[in-house]
């Protein structure tokens, strides 16, 4: 089970002082967020992919690269790859290069995207998002699994004889997650590559993920990748803790009011009581966290948003640090009962690993059928 933090990385003004924080220095703080996520035992750090204010991450390999050079053991993903308007080649060489300059230690997330005006600056139309989705995954994963693709499609021009470069490292491209909040057809797209699925539950109640998630498991053993219970899962998530409940409240009640995403809706008990955000103990928050497994089955990879709607720095590391303190009782809780068959997330040596002991079975029935 992987446990980390994720960022959208937003610019947003802090609503208890009315300061915004300059891009440089959220693109520095974000740096000191994922050095921290390594610090205190988590396994992954994600980011986001915008082309519009109030964000700033757009190019999600670079500051990825650069987290990189400054971490020795963290999981470095996306929290969103714009599969829909990004070039499939331009992904295809960026996330290798990435992947040899991390030594492996890189996965990506492909998401379509919901902001209606980055579709035509990129030369394309929102309405067209899930053909898009299904024909550049497509294109993406035959550019790291073939040498040499010829490719014409929809929405691009056509490829001949086309090798992308660098190729993955040791022959094994970065595995990838596709993410959703509401398409049915992005499951059963990752489940059809034996890809992993993270719903984002973050803004909306448990049951609409619960749908989500059953199908794309039932997809995925559909598909012959392995039993439902063994599909490769992700979830969000979000939390403010203080020691006392009641301190947490009081101190991220302003920010919640205020953020772009949620403010100004539905009051933070309503909230919190119908989403997975939880704003409150230690205790509280594990208890809940712990809930999720009831909710969704054993599963793979645990992202929580931390840095969003205006907390300061100082205020994120703290609630970092709260993290690492319960981060063992969290491992615990999701191992216990936990079925053997039920795989951890792929990393780039389990997968070299699973490629070798493919090559070695295939080498050893070529030899049998020789003999």
């Amino acid at each position: 089970m992987q446990f980390g933090i994720f960022s959208v990385s937003d610019i947003t003004t802090d609503p208890t002082t009315g300061r915004t924080p300059t891009e440089n220095e959220r693109i520095k703080a974000i740096v000191e967020i994922a050095k921290k996520a390594e610090d205190i035992g988590l396994d992954v750090f994600a980011i986001g992919e915008h082309h519009n204010e109030p964000f700033f991450s757009s190019s999600p390999t670079t500051t990825l690269a650069y987290i990189a050079a400054q971490t020795e053991r963290l999981q470095l993903s996306t929290a969103t790859t714009l599969i829909t308007t990004n070039d499939p080649v331009k992904i295809a060489e960026d996330f290798a290069m990435l992947q040899h300059l991390a030594d492996g230690r890189v996965d990506l997330m492909l998401g379509r995207g919901n902001t209606g005006p980055v579709y035509p600056w990129f030369g394309q139309d929102i309405r067209q998002g899930i053909p898009l989705a299904i024909e550049n995954y497509h294109l993406l994963h035959r550019l790291w699994t073939e040498d040499v693709v010829d490719w014409e499609g929809q929405f691009r021009t056509p490829l001949t004889s086309f090798t992308s470069t660098p190729r993955p490292l040791d022959g094994v491209a970065p595995f990838v997650w596709h993410g959703s909040i509401r398409s049915p057809e992005i499951a059963e797209q990752a489940a059809y590559y034996g890809d992993g699925f993270f719903a984002n539950n973050i803004f909306w109640p448990k049951e609409h993920f619960q749908r989500l998630i059953a199908f794309y498991r039932e997809r995925y053993e559909h598909y012959g990748h392995g039993k439902a219970h063994q599909a490769i899962v992700g979830l969000g998530g979000q939390f403010f803790i203080r020691p006392r409940s009641q301190d947490a409240v009081r101190e991220f009640r302003p920010y919640f009011d205020n953020a772009p995403v949620y403010g100004h809706g539905p009051s933070l008990e309503d909230f919190t009581s119908q989403t997975p955000l939880t704003v409150g103990s230690p205790a509280e928050f594990v208890d809940k966290t712990l809930s999720f497994r009831e909710s969704f089955g054993d599963y793979q990879r645990q992202l929580f948003l931390v840095d969003h709607a205006g907390l300061p720095l100082k205020v994120v590391l703290e609630q970092l640090d709260l993290l690492g303190e319960v981060l063992p009782e969290l491992r615990e809780g999701f191992a216990q009962g936990r079925p053997a068959d039920v795989p951890d997330a792929p990393t780039h040596g389990s997968l070299v690993a699973a490629r070798r002991e493919s090559e070695k079975i295939s080498e050893s029935e070529k030899i049998e059928v020789r003999s």
